[in-house]
């Protein structure tokens, strides 16, 4: 048998709506390497993106072989099945080595009492006095706050199993990372509930090598962090004694790491991450999807002409599309509609009014969160162009690759992975 598939210490999910960028995303990584940091990449398209686009993971990976192949590049990569379930896994199978397993649904729903009492039985050692190393105050609980905390998760994690023994079926075990998605809930887990939910992936025999954890504050798409970054660093860092302990515990493979989802943009914690890391010699995945989308819009408006009345059309549908296209993230996004600018106006705008107010520089005044969000889940307009806006993207591909590549390099992978 071949050799598994390890994810290696560092990786970013570099999320490509239309399949046009994977060159310069890949560049960024080299930039990395040249700096003396390796940092994988990992193609990542859900679902619902490849449903709204008309795409297929086909296409995600052949833009993945293309551009590694052209550019040389000879450390791993791999290709994200994003948030896949049971049901739409199988559109998957063929062309991804990563598959985030996404519970979401069933996190709350109550696990059979049997199967309950079954895990609260086989863990003793979750029960009373709790000491995680790396942790200064040992965790005190008792058999009704793991019946509680198994009544949450169980369920969830048990669907993992199965997602998990489906993909081991058709694609056979160690040719594919898993990772399982836990922060589409309601709190954020407490390190003990960590630890909890790690034991009964442990019980399901998941390899995983990633988890996605709820943290405190908000991770809009596209903007920077809300909330107490002191708090985010303390729980980070509590998060990464658990995965620790965890591995030595429960048997996981060496390089479980944690993995930050809607990761792009969140400036105000790459330093508190870059430290934590550096401090538990871990590793870490982060996931920066439509960010790159973001760019190519840049990239267009940048560029004037042609590219500019695309760029502008594209805000004047979003806007006019405004209640649909936020739908679907309504969690993850907080737009103040008082602050979108009318699209008479917008259509007057110069190429540095339209990049100034979109591109996320906290420096200039102009930059406007709302328009940013606006237009982060407005892809959709620009796949309704089809090749209008292709075409678009591949005349104007010098500029354009140049946005993505600063972008994921200066804004992410260098204060993330490098730290300065």
């Amino acid at each position: 048998m071949s050799k598994a598939i390890m994810l290696p210490r560092f990786s970013v999910g570099v999320g490509d709506r239309f399949a046009h960028q994977a060159k310069a995303q890949l560049a960024a990584c080299i930039k990395a390497a040249e700096a003396g940091v390796d940092v994988v990449p990992v193609w990542n398209k859900s679902n619902r993106e490849h449903t709204i686009i008309g795409t297929e993971p086909t296409q995600t990976r052949a833009a993945a072989d293309v551009a590694v192949a052209s550019l040389g590049w000879k450390q791993p990569y791999l290709v994200d099945a994003d948030h896949i379930t049971i049901k739409t896994v199988e559109r998957f199978l063929e062309s991804c080595d990563f598959f985030t397993l996404d519970v979401a649904e069933e996190i709350g729903r109550a696990a059979a009492p049997d199967d309950v009492d079954a895990f609260v039985a086989r863990h003793p050692e979750l029960i009373g006095e709790v000491r995680i190393p790396r942790i200064a105050e040992p965790f005190h609980t008792t058999g009704a706050f793991l019946k509680d905390v198994a009544n949450k998760f169980l369920a969830a994690v048990q669907e993992a199993g199965r997602i998990y023994r489906f993909l081991a079926e058709h694609k056979g075990e160690g040719r594919f990372v898993p990772e399982i998605s836990m922060d589409e809930t309601d709190s954020p887990q407490t390190p003990i509930e960590l630890l909890i939910i790690l034991a009964a992936i442990a019980d399901e025999k998941i390899p995983i090598q990633t988890i996605a954890p709820k943290f405190t504050g908000r991770f809009n798409k596209g903007v920077d962090y809300v909330g107490d970054v002191g708090q985010f660093a303390k729980e980070f860092e509590e998060d990464l004694a658990a995965i620790d302990f965890a591995v030595q515990r429960y048997g996981f493979l060496s390089n479980l790491k944690l993995s930050v989802h809607s990761g792009s943009d969140k400036f105000s914690i790459y330093k508190v991450i870059h430290e934590a890391v550096v401090k538990f010699g871990a590793g870490v995945h982060v996931k920066t999807a439509g960010t790159t989308w973001l760019e190519e819009l840049i990239g267009l408006a940048e560029a004037g002409g042609n590219g500019l009345e695309i760029a502008k059309e594209v805000y004047r549908e979003a806007f006019a599309h405004a209640e649909e296209l936020c739908k679907p993230y309504a969690t993850v996004i907080d737009i103040d509609y008082n602050r979108l600018p009318q699209p008479e106006d917008v259509s007057n705008w110069t190429s540095e009014q339209y990049t100034s107010a979109l591109r996320h520089d906290l420096q200039n005044s102009a930059y406007n969160p709302s328009f940013r969000q606006l237009l982060h889940v407005g892809f959709k307009v620009a796949s309704k162009m089809g090749q209008r806006y292709l075409n678009a993207l591949q005349e104007n591909e010098e500029i354009v690759a140049r946005n993505v590549t600063t972008n994921l390099y200066e804004r992410h992978i260098r204060p993330i992975f490098i730290g300065h």
